[in-house]
């Protein structure tokens, strides 16, 4: 049983050692230098052909991690998940080239693509028309592509990347301030006040500059209005009579009632 054994143990070294130099020998980038690896990972690259790029950036790491391209190839495949739209696969990629090299000369331009890759969520920015229940669609890929841009200006104010990530913060501020428009207009047509009234707030306080200001006040007039809690409404027609010169509440809710889509 012993010697049975024993033969067995060698008999599957013999295997497994053969399965490895096949995969050796089917390796089409053994015996590439670190120049060729890196000029055909980028060809692939620039052809479109994403996961055979990663591949051959992942072995230039590998084999030459502390070459010259060793780094670079890090950035490679964190853009090439991101243009192959593996979200998680990118921010992944590009959390661990800011973990490493927190001091790199082309560090911001990791944060800029940890903005890009949370800005383009196939899940994200706001798509009402489907026929979930736009209250169960929380913007949280809005608020980290945010903090992302706005780390990037923060540090790097004079990066290349930084005048794009400031236009991409007033869009996502504006998102954000109508995503929380359209929820307190959700309650409110169904008939939840305090939470339409509490909703609405939120873009009051948070996003002061937004032009959704308006279409919160709306909505706290309106709400204000059913509860018959009318001192409050008064003071809130007084401030939104103020800021954009509407006649009444009576207008306001006329308005609002033709569509909820005025909102927009």
């Amino acid at each position: 049983m012993k010697k049975f054994l024993t033969l067995a143990v060698i008999a599957l070294a013999f295997v497994l050692s053969g399965c490895g130099s096949l995969g050796e020998k089917n390796d089409e980038t053994k015996g590439w230098s670190a120049d060729k690896l890196y000029a055909e990972a980028k060809d692939e690259l620039r052809s479109g052909n994403y996961e055979k790029a990663i591949k051959y950036f992942e072995k230039l790491e590998s084999r030459y991690p502390f070459g010259v391209y060793a780094q670079q190839a890090q950035m490679e495949v964190a853009y090439a998940y991101y243009r192959q739209n593996e979200q998680a696969q990118c921010l992944a990629a590009v959390e661990r080239f800011i973990r490493l090299h927190p001091n790199h000369v082309n560090v911001d331009y990791m944060y800029y693509l940890r903005g890009l890759a949370n800005f383009n969520d196939k899940k994200g920015l706001f798509d009402f028309i489907s026929s979930q229940d736009p209250t169960e669609r929380d913007p949280k890929a809005a608020r980290e592509a945010f903090d992302a841009f706005k780390q990037l200006v923060d540090r790097f104010p004079e990066s290349k990347y930084a005048d794009d990530a400031r236009d991409r913060l007033r869009y996502l501020v504006e998102a954000m301030a109508q995503y929380e428009v359209h929820v307190a207009d959700y309650y409110l047509r169904r008939g939840a006040h305090v939470a339409a009234i509490n909703r609405a707030q939120v873009v009051i306080r948070d996003y002061p500059a937004s032009p959704s200001v308006r279409n919160a006040l709306r909505v706290q007039i309106r709400a204000y209005d059913a509860l018959g809690m009318n001192d409050l409404r008064d003071d809130t027609e007084r401030v939104f009579q103020l800021n954009y010169k509407v006649n009444s509440a009576a207008q306001i809710t006329n308005d609002a009632e033709k569509s909820w889509w005025k909102f927009w």
